[in-house]
Order: C-alpha cells, then sequence, then structure tokens
C-alpha cells in the first residue's frame, strides 16, 4: 500500500511539475510576444513612489505658482499707477456692491434690469454692473432704494471694448436683439470669428479687462468699417444676484 501510495505521488508530483513548466514557458512567451508590456507596466505601478524628482518637482510646481503671483500682483500694481497718471476709472473690490435683480425686460425693446439696491446703498449713475460670465451694463439711474440697468443688448448702450488677440479697440452699440454689434471704424481691422472681448483699457467710462464675450460672425460688405456680432458671457436673463463696481476716479 505504501509503495502504491509513493507511485501514485510521483506520478502527481510530475505531472503537476509539468504543468509548471508549462506554465512559466506560455508565460515567457506572452513576455516575448507582448515584449514586456505587462511587465513593464507592473514595474511602473510598483516603482512610481521611488522614482526620482519627485520633491523637485513639487518644489518646481510651487515655485512657477509664486511666480505666477508675483507677476500677477506687479502687472496689478503697473495697471492701477498706469490708469492714476491717465484719470481713467479703476474698480475697488472692497467697495462693490451686492444686489439682488428684482425685476428684468431681457426680451423687449428696454433691454433693463431692476436692482434692489439704489442711492442709499451707494448706487451711482454710471456705475458698472457685472455678473457671472462678465460685464451686464450700466446703471442708468437709481431711486432711494432701486437702481435700473440698461443692459448692453439695450439701443442706447454705447462702449469702448478691447478685442484681445489683436489688441485693437473698437465700438459695442446694443441693437435690442440678444447680440450687440461690435463697430470697428476700419475695413482692414484683423477680427475673426472667437475673438475674445473685454472692457477697453483705455476705457474712461469702465474698469479695464472686464469679460464682455466672443465674436461670433463678421460682417464686411461695407466700404468704411467691419462690424461683428458679440455673443455675450452674462446672461441677464438667467442671472439673479449681480456686482455694481464702485467706481472711483
Amino acid at each position: 500500500m505504501l509503495v502504491f501510495r509513493r507511485i501514485s505521488f510521483s506520478r502527481w508530483w510530475h505531472k503537476k511539475k509539468s504543468w509548471i513548466f508549462l506554465g512559466i514557458f506560455l508565460f515567457l512567451v506572452f513576455v516575448r510576444i507582448s515584449k514586456g508590456s505587462l511587465y513593464k507596466d507592473f514595474y511602473y505601478f510598483i516603482s512610481k513612489p521611488f522614482w526620482p524628482g519627485q520633491f523637485q518637482k513639487e518644489v518646481i510646481f510651487k515655485s512657477i505658482d509664486q511666480e505666477f503671483l508675483i507677476k500677477l500682483n506687479l502687472l496689478k500694481n503697473d495697471n492701477i499707477r498706469l490708469r492714476k497718471i491717465l484719470s481713467l476709472q479703476q474698480s475697488s473690490n472692497n467697495d462693490n456692491i451686492s444686489a439682488a435683480v428684482i425685476s428684468r425686460k431681457t426680451g423687449s425693446w428696454w433691454r433693463q434690469i431692476i436692482l434692489n439696491k439704489g442711492s442709499k446703498d451707494g448706487v451711482e449713475i454710471g456705475s458698472t454692473v457685472t455678473g457671472p460670465g462678465g460685464l451686464l451694463g450700466i446703471v442708468q439711474n437709481t431711486s432711494l432704494f432701486t437702481s435700473s440697468v440698461a443692459l448692453l443688448t439695450s439701443p442706447e448702450s454705447k462702449l469702448g471694448v478691447w478685442v484681445d488677440r489683436s489688441q485693437i479697440n473698437g465700438l459695442l452699440v446694443g441693437s435690442g436683439d440678444d447680440h450687440p454689434s461690435l463697430i470697428m471704424y476700419s475695413k482692414d481691422a484683423d477680427i475673426k470669428v472667437g475673438d475674445f472681448v473685454s472692457s477697453s483699457p483705455a476705457s474712461s467710462l469702465l474698469p479695464p479687462n472686464i469679460p464682455i464675450g466672443i465674436v461670433q460672425s463678421i460682417d464686411d460688405k461695407l466700404q468704411s468699417k467691419k462690424t461683428a456680432k458679440i455673443l455675450l458671457l452674462a446672461k441677464p436673463h438667467a442671472i439673479d444676484w449681480v456686482q455694481i463696481l464702485k467706481v472711483n476716479i
């Protein structure tokens, strides 16, 4: 009986050993065919915590962030200094007024919104009004408790704007619909569909660099000028809260 068990175990072991060798052989063939991709991926995940340069990478990114913040502060200070020299307006975030939209006429010829802040809150005629996305319009008149804002889409709205890519000025004019017109008083003005439009750095009415919209279409049929339709970033029909920028002259 003992001899029979030994023979059975020997056969089982040899059979299992054959399968082990076959498995190793097939694995080596797979590695060969795949050119070690599985092994490389496995090694990638195991060795990742020990890669050289991880600490240096974090230091570099932190330095880049610090450099960006320093440059941003320098540009901000230069902008304030230059605008003071040129006697242009600038806004102070500390003095901005949050206001709720209590009435709106965004689908009519008048194109205006009414806010729940007025002269008692420090709102003045000519103040800039922004919402999520960028510029909405200008305060047109005030009462003690409310203020009326003429939207950029209003036919009464006429503002100097800036085309960022080509760095040229233009005039944004409301036309009573959802897409105000950008007028460039030069047939050769360099504007393209997709160009970003913001408030002009040289404007005497608005703080600079407030996002406004994107050039949606261009009409260059006129001989003396080029016009474009602007897709506004701020949507007055969907905005319930705005910021009124108190302006320091």
